[in-house]
């Protein structure tokens, strides 16, 4: 089994730095179900491909299965006694290839890189070539789980005999990803989603994999809309190890707070940053004054989107990527919204949204109010069209850049509210937080930040692409310097655009 890795990035070489694998050499690992091999079938400056290719030995594979009896193991098609031995494991990238690559480019898979630091980091031009890879649900399964990864997906069907087109398609694609994504992302990507494909692990799964889930999806899986399938599969359906990822992933679920907060010092009763601040301060008669409780940073936001919507005018409102339900529960709380979807992609985020809304507790009045609903915003859904206004709090900052034109589109371009309320931090600010290194973005699953040139540079585009005006503000103490913590755009729709 074999799968290509292939860069264009100059010099296209560098590749070799980033995998820790010499391209003038061919290099070899011992795997307990045979032995792998990494070598270059073409090492140039402008073009690189390092191919990793599996030799699944049956009789290994055979033995390596049975060592692992006691223990919790997938059910697979080759469960039979005869198919320990004979079946397609040699041929068709599998779990088994998943287990190579974590072997073979262990360094590669944590980011790192002696000699390239910084281009480990950086996202470059990649494609991968899986050229027969069995995936179960057939080719449009391996679109849903690479798709939202911001890869452009090729998953070309294998008929089962080319002589016998009437006999239909085989259970193996020939799989080809092209994307501007860093190396270490990508082989995260392949090593969880590969099994996922399969749907059918060779190995004994135990609570270490989801340890390995986690560490692999970190970034990415939390907010993936197949998360659910994503998770379930890779843990081979074992209903106990899928409920601890998935309340594990919850925890790591984007939220409207920031990582860190500042800690600056209050002076008088101001302070130039966004921490609550209830201790006393000497006044200047020798008396004692009580500052002013400071709300935090995440309610002062839905404050201003609240504030934003109700000068708009606005009573039938989407709220965008709602998460928990932060949001929802302060639209509930105000009359005026008349009409209230919350959507997001995570089916378990809008299960702890209808917690905190306690749905179930409510009167039928109330609850008639409130819908919501499973949607990805880089796709058109006709449901959400007709609105007054629709809310995107600290959302965009969570896609991929490559993705933001499919989410413009869906929603000034295809929804076409009245108004369109976006918050995302001002990264500029982010030298305000103690604890943030330099560098670093305050979430983990945040794909970018933008300073407020960029910020204000992407409003006038999808302004005059999408027929809106703007209104840019800021949310939290203005910083003389570098400005307010969060940036906030009023965006309104031209009558004739």
């Amino acid at each position: 089994m074999l799968l290509t890795l292939t860069t264009t990035h100059r010099p296209a070489t560098d590749l070799g730095h980033l995998l820790i694998k010499h391209p003038d050499r061919a290099h070899s690992f011992d795997v307990p179900v045979g032995t792998a091999h990494v070598f270059y079938p073409e090492a140039g400056e402008q073009r690189c491909t390092a191919a990793l290719l599996l030799d699944v030995d049956p009789l290994r594979l055979a033995g390596a299965r049975g060592k692992g009896r006691g223990r919790q193991q997938a059910p697979t098609p080759d469960s039979f006694t005869l198919g320990r031995y004979v079946n397609d494991r040699p041929y068709a990238a599998s779990s088994l290839l998943s287990s190579a690559l974590s072997k073979v480019y262990r360094s590669a898979l944590r980011g790192e890189s002696r000699e390239r630091p910084e281009l480990a980091r950086t996202p470059i031009p990649l494609q991968v070539r899986v050229p027969v890879l069995r995936c179960r649900g057939g080719a449009d399964v391996a679109v849903r789980m690479f798709g939202p990864l911001g890869w452009a997906v090729t998953a070309a069907p294998i008929p089962l005999d080319e002589r016998h087109p009437e006999w239909g398609d085989s259970r193996y694609v020939d799989l080809t990803l092209t994307g501007t994504v860093r190396v270490a992302d990508a082989l995260n990507h392949l090593y969880v989603l590969m099994p996922v494909l399969d749907d059918a692990k060779h190995y004994w799964i135990a609570p270490d994999e989801v340890d390995k889930l986690l560490r692999a999806g970190e970034g990415w899986l939390a907010a993936h809309p197949e998360r659910d399938v994503i998770t379930r599969r890779y843990l081979a359906h074992r209903r106990a190890l899928a409920g601890l990822a998935m309340a594990r992933l919850a925890e790591r679920r984007p939220t409207d707070e920031p990582a860190a907060e500042p800690t600056v010092e209050a002076t008088g009763n101001e302070a130039t940053g966004d921490a609550t601040n209830g201790d006393e301060a000497s006044g200047g008669d020798g008396g004692v004054q009580v500052a002013a409780r400071r709300a935090s940073l995440a309610a002062r936001r839905r404050e201003a989107v609240l504030g934003a919507l109700a000068e708009a005018g606005a009573s039938r409102v989407l709220d965008l990527g709602c998460g928990g339900g932060a949001l929802l529960a302060a639209l509930v709380g105000d009359r005026r919204f008349t009409e209230i979807v919350g959507t997001d992609v995570s089916t378990h985020a809008l299960t702890l949204a209808g917690r905190r809304l306690r749905l179930d507790r409510l009167p039928e009045r109330q609850r008639d109010r409130i819908r919501l609903s499973q949607s990805a915003l880089t796709y058109r859904d006709d449901r959400l069209r007709g609105y007054d206004a629709a809310v995107l709090m600290e959302v965009i900052e969570h896609v991929d850049p490559s993705r933001l034109p499919a989410l413009e589109d869906a929603v000034l371009g295809h929804a076409r509210p009245a108004t369109v309320v976006v918050t995302t931090p001002n990264v500029e600010y982010n030298v305000r937080y103690e604890g943030l290194p330099a560098g670093r973005f305050r979430h983990a699953d945040h794909r970018f930040e933008w300073t407020r040139a960029e910020f204000t540079a992407w409003v006038d585009r999808v302004c005059a692409t999408y027929g809106y005006t703007a209104a840019i503000g800021g949310v939290g103490d203005d910083d003389p310097e570098v400005g307010a913590p969060t940036q906030l755009v009023v965006l309104t729709r031209k009558e004739n655009p």
